[in-house]
């Protein structure tokens, strides 16, 4: 079954807000991060989420702190709004012992278990199977945990995304597959390399609710989110769901994007979620100016510290080679 869209429901106004506050903590993070890579304050491979905003913020207001999510390598955005602190998320960027894998793993690798992050994989699709673990042990552990894995469309195309569905569907695991269809796929346009119409449209082979969302509208986002999150909750099982995005920048930093059309990418960049959405929160008497001025500016903060935290922090030593590998050190 595909539905287009969840049932109607208004969040409460302090809803909207922190909507607002992840969502921006995320635009700006993203423009720091590219601000400070290119000035050569710090070196790493990135991979941008800016458009994608909305999608992670709704649903983290969703979920609890315990809820787990399980992400890619596209994904600060899922990383901040889940509630990884920056300046842990800044020094593992960086590659320094504060880092929260004690700067080795990386952009890439991102773990926080404390906030929920419990993988970030760089391999494309591996999320998915990964997800109905933690699944599978909330359903026997009855914790009432639910899982969120994030991944792209390109991921609706590898084995590990049906054999996925199809065994958290067979055994009604509290996952929800959320696909951030951004609508290409590293340089792939999503019609060259699918199929079908809809990532969505594939849930219906395995007898799995299938959703289809505007990844850009926070609100119609939140109902979705919520719906697919509830119903994980009450044990009523899995859902795919499709959040309809688009990518503002190229795969990755240094990617040109010259495969994108450039009408099609203007047209994009006009429907920006984070500014269209704070109008949208003006203009409905959800906020006042001075309030989401003030959002920004702690956020600036927020970041300033980050940053020098980061840059201030030691790299790890050469004896961080031999520790978190095992247990304890076996002899050769």
């Amino acid at each position: 079954m595909t539905d287009q869209s969840a049932v109607s429901k208004q969040p409460s106004r302090a809803t909207l807000v922190e909507m607002f506050r992840i969502m921006s903590l995320i635009k700006q993070n993203d423009e720091r991060l590219l601000k400070v890579i290119k000035s050569g304050r710090m070196a790493l491979t990135y991979y941008s989420p800016r458009g994608q905003e909305a999608i992670p913020a709704a649903l983290s207001v969703n979920l609890k702190p315990e809820d787990y999510v399980i992400t890619i390598y596209r994904g600060i955005h899922d990383q901040l709004a889940k509630g990884v602190p920056t300046k842990l998320l800044w020094a593992e960027y960086a590659g320094r012992l504060t880092g929260t894998c004690k700067g080795k793993g990386g952009p890439m690798h991102i773990t926080h278990p404390a906030s929920g992050v419990m993988v970030t994989t760089g391999v494309v699709g591996s999320g998915l199977p990964i997800a109905n673990g933690f699944g599978f042990a909330s359903l026997l552990k009855k914790d009432g945990r639910v899982t969120v894995t994030n991944f792209g469309d390109g991921a609706s195309n590898i084995g590990a995304f049906h054999e996925a569905l199809n065994l958290a569907s067979l055994w009604k695991l509290p996952v929800i597959f959320v696909c951030q269809n951004n609508a290409y796929a590293e340089h792939t346009r999503f019609d060259l390399g699918t199929a079908c119409s809809s990532v969505s449209a594939r849930a219906s082979s395995y007898n799995m609710r299938g959703v289809s969302v505007n990844g850009n509208d926070p609100v119609a986002m939140y109902n979705a989110a919520c719906e697919a999150i509830e119903r994980a909750r009450n044990g009523e099982g899995p859902t795919l769901l499709e959040a309809h995005t688009f990518r503002f920048r190229g795969h990755l930093l240094g990617d040109d994007a010259d495969y994108i059309p450039a009408a099609e990418l203007s047209a994009a960049q006009a429907r920006d979620p984070v500014p269209n959405y704070r109008k949208w929160l003006i203009a409905n008497g959800h906020a006042q100016e001075a309030d989401l001025v003030a959002i920004e500016t702690a956020i600036e903060r927020e970041i300033d510290e980050a940053v020098q935290f980061a840059l201030d922090s030691p790299y790890p030593d050469a004896a961080e080679l031999y520790r978190d590998v095992y247990a304890e050190e076996l002899p050769a």
